[in-house]
């Protein structure tokens, strides 16, 4: 778990909250929010890890946990690195 916080204060706008990591990000608008959504699904499928996501208008919201582990893994930590490459 250290070396889990040590790389989400790398990540700028992440949050710890219990057992998850969770960021919202401001799109332009409904249509840019979807193809954000859209490139992070993409990313997901490739690396088998899927995050929560909660959409509202332009607003996506990302949590991420590892289910499987009962918490948070580095899998996580690597996802949010690459949503944040997008």
């Amino acid at each position: 778990m250290n070396q889990i916080k040590v790389n989400l204060q790398k990540l700028r706008g992440w949050k710890l909250v219990d057992n998850e990591i969770k960021k919202t990000f401001n799109k332009k608008d409904f249509v840019h929010a979807m193809g954000f959504v859209n490139k992070v699904a993409l990313l997901a499928e490739k690396a088998n890890h899927h995050p929560d996501i909660d959409i509202r208008w332009n607003k996506v919201t990302l949590t991420l946990s590892t289910h499987s582990a009962g918490g948070l893994t580095i899998k996580d930590i690597d996802l949010a690195n690459a949503i944040e490459q997008l």
